[in-house]
């Protein structure tokens, strides 16, 4: 595991010489360069340690809050199945946390906007907002 960590570490750093440049806007899903996490925390795979992301919150111009999805199926309160690209994904609804645009490697997709209106209800009812 620490040579993953080291890997990453790596990797991160040359996260920062990334140009700025990026447009995105909510509902699309960008892979994004995760990491390598800790403990329960979701970590990217591949060489670049990637994941795809749902932009649920533009912060700023380089900034969002995103949830990593993932391709395995999840059963509980804090998962939501969707489609991305014609494929089931599971929203991993309590990984939710703010993303910098360094991390964005591309644009996959956008949600649909019936999937993306779930995603934005199960969110707020399970951090209790309403």
């Amino acid at each position: 595991m620490d040579k993953e960590f080291d890997r990453w570490n790596e990797q991160k750093k040359m996260l920062e010489e990334v140009p700025q440049n990026i447009l995105f806007k909510q509902g699309e899903v960008w892979w994004c360069a995760v990491g390598t996490n800790v403990a329960n925390e979701s970590c990217g795979k591949g060489e670049f340690f990637g994941r795809p992301v749902l932009i649920l919150k533009k912060l700023s111009h380089n900034s969002c809050i995103g949830i990593p999805l993932s391709t395995k199926k999840k059963d509980g309160s804090w998962f939501l199945d969707v489609r991305v690209q014609g494929e089931g994904v599971t929203a991993l609804l309590y990984q939710i946390r703010m993303f910098s645009t360094h991390r964005f490697q591309r644009r996959l997709t956008t949600l649909s906007m019936e999937d993306f209106r779930r995603v934005k209800e199960k969110l707020e009812a399970l951090l209790e907002l309403s």
